[in-house]
């Protein structure tokens, strides 16, 4: 592994520490995430809340303004990808799992356990429901996603730099970038990356799982979740093994493809007509409360700071851990788009396909509660399985649901893999197979191990704590970005006067 950069054996080294100290003492492991989780919630809520809204405008800003007009890329270059297969890459690795995991259980639980002011059951219980679904997975997350990988991708493609995280930052700091600060950089990142992605799969096993048991009986447990995460790695691995224009982009053509059937089939065999009303008045709410409910962080005693914490701030965390990855990912795939068409793309599309995604699953599973079957009881992972047997077809909609998360599971792994094989390879854009086979090992057993010492509550914990260090990364990339984008209109505006 000539080609191997400290950055590796540093991460590896961090990881084992972290899955050694789970292993031996998980009561203490999980004693340690829960105190460090609730300190983060409480002390940096308002941090994270401050800090999507702020990358949102920013993005916005950036896409209409004449810096849209600059390619990533020389201005020769053009898209590797379809624009339909892009959306579909970007799409895959970005929340497809989480999609399928929180589809039903999301908007219910906001509507009959926990509305964000709204009395439970109620109408407005639904809508507003709806609304924050639509927030926590549309416009200000891909905007985190989109200025992460705008930095990586114009640096790399229309500068010539390698692509690692400490590269974005030459702007601000120069060389010391080549040094031991540009190490800890990319190590931050690894780490966050290695983390972020552990916990979607931790959630798709559970999900399969979940879904096995309600078709065959299988038990749910540590054991089960095991031998699938165990299958699915072998399976992950031989994709990445086959390279990022074979494996990940024919899953994710075929992720997109099972989405978009299920997505049809229970608007179909859903309340149609009320899936349809709710959505389009709930996405005009969206649009219209979007500033007030990016900015709430329920400071007083009667605002249920409980939801903030719970959801938002959880779902915050979360993306900032996988912004390393989905950003180098995205960037990966999108040389040749200028930024305008760019940023658009990975704002606009993938916010409105889930936010009718939650509308069609979330209005569903609502009015199946409505309609006496009580689903809000149920664990996250059961609400799904249970909401289709509720529906016409329940076996084929459980059996197509399986394997989109399988799928979804096998190419954020894969795409895992690629990015993190990228990241101890010095930013290189073929990294070595074996390079990825050790990184998808190693996901597999952070996941294993935070399912092992406490379920899905010690995943939570273990991602909230994981992303600050690397927030403060995520700003000092956006400033440099900027920093960088100006230098390059003056550039320009200068060769086009000559």
């Amino acid at each position: 592994m000539k080609k191997v950069s400290n950055v590796f054996y540093i991460t590896v080294a961090l990881i084992a520490l972290t899955v050694a100290f789970g292993v031996i003492s998980p009561a203490s492991f999980e004693s340690v995430t829960n105190n460090l989780k609730a300190f983060v919630s409480t002390t940096f809520g308002w941090y994270y809340l401050l800090l999507f809204a702020i990358f949102l405008v920013l993005a916005l800003f950036i896409a209409v303004s004449p810096y849209g007009k600059i390619r990533l890329g020389k201005d020769t270059d053009r898209p590797d990808f379809s624009t339909a297969t892009w959306i579909a890459m970007l799409f895959s690795a970005g929340m497809g799992i989480g999609l399928v995991f929180y589809g039903a259980s999301e908007p219910l639980s906001h509507y009959a356990i926990d509305p964000p002011s709204a009395e439970p059951g109620s109408g407005f219980a639904l809508k507003e429901g709806l609304t924050y679904s639509y927030m926590h997975w549309g416009a200000p997350v891909w905007a985190m996603y989109g200025l992460t990988a705008l930095a990586l991708a114009f640096f790399q493609f229309r500068k010539g730099e390698p692509g690692l995280i400490s590269a974005t930052l030459k702007p601000i700091f120069g060389n010391r970038m080549n040094g031991p600060l540009g190490v800890l950089i990319d190590v931050l990142a690894v780490f966050a990356t290695a983390f972020g992605v552990a916990t979607s799969l931790g959630f798709g096993a559970v999900q399969i799982n979940g879904g096995l048991n309600h078709l065959f009986g299988m038990d749910i447990g540590f054991t089960s979740q095991f031998i699938i995460i165990a299958v699915v790695t072998v399976l992950f691995i031989i994709s990445a093994w086959s390279g990022l224009s074979k494996g990940i982009k024919y899953l994710s053509n075929t992720n997109m493809v099972l989405a978009v059937i299920l997505l049809i089939a229970v608007l179909l065999v859903g309340p149609t007509l009320l899936i349809l009303n709710l959505y389009t008045e709930t996405l005009g709410m969206y649009l219209q409360n979007l500033l007030q409910m990016s900015f709430r962080t329920a400071p007083l005693g009667s605002d249920n700071r409980g939801f903030v914490d719970g959801w938002t701030i959880f779902y915050w965390a979360w993306w900032i851990s996988w912004a390393p990855f989905v950003g180098m990912f995205i960037a990966r795939v999108s040389r040749g788009r200028t930024i305008r068409e760019f940023l658009l793309g990975v704002i606009v599309v993938p916010t409105l396909f889930g936010s009718f995604w939650f509308a069609a699953f979330g209005t569903t599973a609502a009015s199946i509660q409505d309609a006496g079957t009580d689903l809000s009881s149920l664990a996250t992972e059961l609400v799904l399985f249970n909401m289709f047997d509720q529906l016409p077809f329940p076996l084929l909609l459980s059996i197509v649901a399986i394997l989109l998360i399988a799928s979804f599971f096998i190419t954020s792994a894969d795409s895992a893999t690629f990015v993190l094989g990228m990241q101890s390879m010095h930013g290189s854009l073929t990294p070595a197979n074996n390079v990825k086979l050790m990184w998808g090992v190693a996901q597999s057993a952070i996941a294993i191990l935070l399912l092992y010492v406490g379920g899905l509550q010690a995943i939570q914990n273990t991602i909230i704590i994981a992303a600050l260090p690397f927030s403060f990364v995520l700003i000092l990339m956006v400033v440099s970005l900027m920093k960088a984008l100006k230098a390059e209109k003056k550039r320009i505006e200068i060769g086009t006067r000559r």
